[in-house]
């Protein structure tokens, strides 16, 4: 075949791509309306909406003639490495699709409109049996699901492949199990110190101006309001339709200001993400997130070792004091520093500290694996969620709102995701090590508000390559290491050693 003719098949293939994108672009358009717009009345016609295009996706992306074109350009000598990379990458992912049937396809999405709208009225209602009907048939669809992909070892290998390509169980019992027996020592000596107070994030701060300190933060960071837009909504998430129309929201208590930052922050950081893929790559694996290891790490690369570090609030928290002035005005820098990092067992994940962060991550890891592995049944979740907090954490849990109906995840089904939260996180701390070797004066230059060149890193180390390489690969293609533990443990030993000394 000609070079000529290679080419024209690759401009057949990327047509295809960019035409599936505009599908399931047009799905997530339908599903971030329904979590921040969308009257509650138009849940059933939503529902149907999304199914009829979930099935014109799984279609476009599983025909015949499209993985007959993918082996025609994977047999062209001279397809180009990029090129080449996106053909095997889809035809990967082709091959998965090929083994779901349509029925599971249509049920799946039908099932997490259903169960969206089941979680929202179980929380106003504080009821997790609202929502248990509706979960059961979502769990048995990812049971289901895992049984369709195969796996490895274990059923629930197949879920977490979904959201980090090869991850295993296996991998993920060495990692916790360190990660674990650490941050519980470390935990146990922090909390024989003592407790700065962090009474101020709880002092009363009007709802407009939350909102827009939350803009100021997200502008401060890079996020471009030209290509991007925040909103409100349940349960802070970003969603992207492309590079040039990305979506974040947040969500405000007049009485919890770090609600509003953190939340702020961490979509922020995914946000800039998914603005810094390649626009040229649209629909095609280069110009996609790579994982969601990968944008975790993102995220709690700017909400913790950015977000929650002195240099960065020694140049913002004046302008906290400014938008806020009770009670910051009273606060001096460092006691707010101490505030923000205040490290405590606590009953709600996306409130935790960055350290006890983890134990609300594992609960859920082990409440997952019971689901799939073991067809834990449902109606049993609150019990082991609330002994699982007593157990790991050393609380109690109250109600079902402040427990199983905190994370919008499950009715989404997405088993599998809380566990790139964790690999994200010891990521962060990775791409943290690497930028203060590459980036000379560091904390002087964030101290003085610049966060562009750390964006400009990431942008040429990071987002630039999309879903080219693994987390593992990529990984250890920035900093020569693979995806490891010790890199967290040694920021977190030296951050909060040095905290509560």
């Amino acid at each position: 075949m000609s070079k000529s003719e290679t080419l024209v098949l690759y401009d057949t293939f990327k047509e295809h791509m960019q035409r599936l994108a505009d599908v399931k672009n047009a799905i997530a358009l339908l599903e971030w309306d329904q979590e921040t717009y969308m009257p509650a009345g138009g849940a059933q016609f939503r529902g149907q909406q999304l199914t009829t295009l979930a099935d014109l996706a799984h279609r476009m992306s599983t025909r015949d003639e499209f993985g007959q074109l993918m082996e025609k350009l994977l047999d062209c000598a001279d397809l180009p490495e990029l090129e080449r990379k996106n053909v095997e990458l889809t035809y990967e992912d082709y091959q998965k699709k090929r083994k779901y049937p349509a029925d599971l396809v249509k049920a799946l999405t039908r099932t997490y409109n259903t169960c969206f709208m089941a979680w929202i009225q179980a929380r106003r209602e504080n009821r997790f049996a609202i929502f248990a009907p509706e979960l059961e048939k979502m769990i048995a669809l990812k049971q289901r699901e895992a049984e369709t992909l195969g796996y490895p070892a274990q059923p629930y290998d197949a879920l977490l492949d979904q959201h980090e390509r090869g991850l295993t169980t296996a991998t993920l019992e060495q990692i916790f199990l360190e990660l674990k027996t650490q941050i519980i020592s470390l935990l146990s000596w922090i909390q024989q110190r003592p407790q700065p107070s962090d009474a101020c994030l709880h002092a009363f701060a009007d709802k407009q101006q939350q909102w827009d300190f939350g803009i100021y933060l997200l502008q401060s960071i890079g996020f471009d309001f030209q290509t991007g837009r925040q909103d409100l909504s349940v349960h802070p998430f970003t969603t992207s339709f492309n590079p040039h129309d990305v979506r974040v929201t947040t969500r405000i208590h007049e009485n919890q200001l770090s609600t509003l930052i953190w939340s702020c922050i961490h979509e922020g950081g995914h946000a800039l993400y998914e603005q810094g893929l390649p626009v040229e790559q649209y629909g095609l694996p280069a110009g996609k997130a790579s994982s969601l290891v990968i944008h975790e790490s993102q995220s709690r690369l700017w909400e913790n070792c950015i977000g929650r570090s002195l240099p960065f609030w020694t140049y913002h928290y004046p302008e906290l004091q400014k938008r806020i002035p009770i009670p910051f005005r009273e606060i001096d820098l460092v006691d707010f520093y101490k505030a923000i990092n205040l490290v405590k067992p606590s009953l709600i994940r996306t409130e935790a500290d960055e350290l006890t962060y983890h134990l609300h991550i594992l609960i859920r890891y082990e409440i997952e694996k019971k689901l799939i592995n073991e067809k834990l049944p449902v109606k049993e979740l609150p019990e082991l969620w609330n002994a699982l907090y007593a157990d790991m954490l050393g609380v109690q849990v109250p109600d079902d709102l402040h427990g199983i109906l905190q994370d919008i995840h499950w009715c989404h089904g997405s088993l599998g995701y809380f566990p790139t939260y964790t690999l994200g996180s010891l990521l962060a701390a990775q791409w943290w090590q690497q930028l203060q070797h590459d980036i000379a004066d560091l904390d002087e230059t964030l101290a003085r508000g610049h966060t562009r060149p750390v964006l400009d890193w990431l942008r040429s180390h990071i987002h630039c390559y999309g879903s080219l390489y693994t987390a593992d690969e990529l990984c250890l293609r920035v900093t020569g290491k693979p995806l490891q533990v010790e890199a967290f443990l040694d920021y977190a030993r030296e951050k909060f050693t040095r905290l509560y000394a």
